[in-house]
C-alpha cells in the first residue's frame, strides 16, 4: 500500500450522445488530474455516451473486455501510470446492455469490474425514468484490494441502498461515479453520499454527470469526496472539471477508533 495519502481526483463531465467528443473530454480532464498528482482518477457514470436512444444505447455496447471505450481508459491508465476507474460504459448482456464500472491500473490492466445492480426509476408529473427498460441488472457486489487500498464498485443508484454497501465489507474507499437528475440531486445527494460514508467508515468519491444532454436530461453535477466522519472534503459546482483531494488513511482508523461500527450487523 502507497504513502499516508491517497491522491484522487474526481473528474465531472458534461457527456453527450456520440462517443467521441466526450473521449476527448475524459482525456484532458485525466491528464489535469494525473499533472496535479493523483493516483487515481475516476470518471463519472456513462461517460461515453449520455442521452442516446435505446437503440443507439445497444449499438454503443462493447463486448466485456474488448471495445474502443475500454481499450481507450486502458490507454489512459497506462498513459499516466494511475488507476483509472471509468465511472460506467456499457458491454453487451444477455438480452440488453449492462452498465458496467471497470478499475483499471497503471499498467492499464483492469482489476476488475462490477455491474450495476440496481437500476434506477423516477416518476414525477413532467418526467420519468426507468433503467430497467434500457439495461440488464447486474448481480454481484464488488470490491477490490488494490495498491491503494480496499476500493468498494458502486453506481448511481446503488448509492440509496445502504444494504448493498454492507455486503462489501470493510472499505477503505466506495466509488460512486453518477448521474444525478438535478431534482433528485438537489433534494438527496449529499446527505446520501455522507450517510454511506459514516455509516460504512470509508471515503465515498463520487463523480458525476453536469449540466444538459440529448433527449432532455439535466445533471445535478457537484461530484463531492466525504471522509470516513462525514466531512466533505471536496465539492465542485455545475460544470465540468477536475477536483483534486487527499485522502488521509489516518482518518479510517481514526474514525474506526472512536465508533466501532463498521461492518456491524
Amino acid at each position: 500500500m502507497s504513502g499516508a495519502t491517497i491522491e484522487a481526483a474526481l473528474c465531472q463531465m458534461n457527456s453527450g450522445a456520440e462517443p467521441g467528443p466526450n473521449l476527448e473530454q475524459a482525456a484532458a480532464l485525466i491528464a489535469e488530474a494525473a499533472a496535479g498528482g493523483a493516483e487515481l482518477a475516476c470518471l463519472p457514470e456513462t461517460f461515453a455516451s449520455m442521452g442516446a436512444a435505446p437503440a443507439a444505447k445497444r449499438a454503443l455496447a462493447e463486448e466485456p473486455g474488448a471495445g474502443p471505450v475500454q481499450d481507450f481508459v486502458a490507454a489512459q491508465a497506462r498513459r499516466h501510470r494511475i488507476h483509472v476507474a471509468a465511472g460506467s460504459l456499457l458491454v453487451k448482456g444477455q438480452k440488453l446492455p449492462r452498465n458496467r464500472s471497470i478499475l483499471y491500473g497503471p499498467d492499464g490492466k483492469a482489476l476488475g469490474h462490477y455491474d450495476k445492480i440496481n437500476l434506477f426509476r423516477f416518476r414525477s408529473a413532467r418526467r420519468a425514468y426507468d433503467e430497467t427498460k434500457e439495461y440488464e441488472a447486474g448481480r454481484t457486489p464488488t470490491a477490490l484490494d488494490t495498491p491503494l487500498g480496499r476500493i468498494g464498485l458502486t453506481v448511481c443508484y446503488d448509492l440509496r441502498f445502504p444494504s448493498l454497501y454492507r455486503r462489501l465489507g470493510r472499505l477503505d474507499v466506495a466509488l460512486v461515479p453518477s448521474a444525478f437528475t438535478r431534482p433528485t440531486g438537489r433534494a438527496h445527494w449529499r446527505v446520501l453520499l455522507r450517510a454511506r460514508a459514516i455509516e460504512n467508515q470509508c471515503f465515498v468519491l463520487a463523480a458525476a454527470q453536469c449540466g444538459r444532454h440529448p433527449g432532455g436530461l439535466a445533471t445535478w453535477g457537484h461530484s463531492l469526496a466525504v471522509d470516513p466522519w462525514g466531512r466533505v472534503l471536496g465539492e465542485l459546482a455545475g460544470a465540468p472539471g477536475v477536483l483534486r483531494v487527499s485522502l488521509p488513511r489516518a482518518a479510517l482508523a481514526e474514525a474506526r477508533a472512536l465508533l466501532p461500527a463498521a461492518g456491524e450487523a
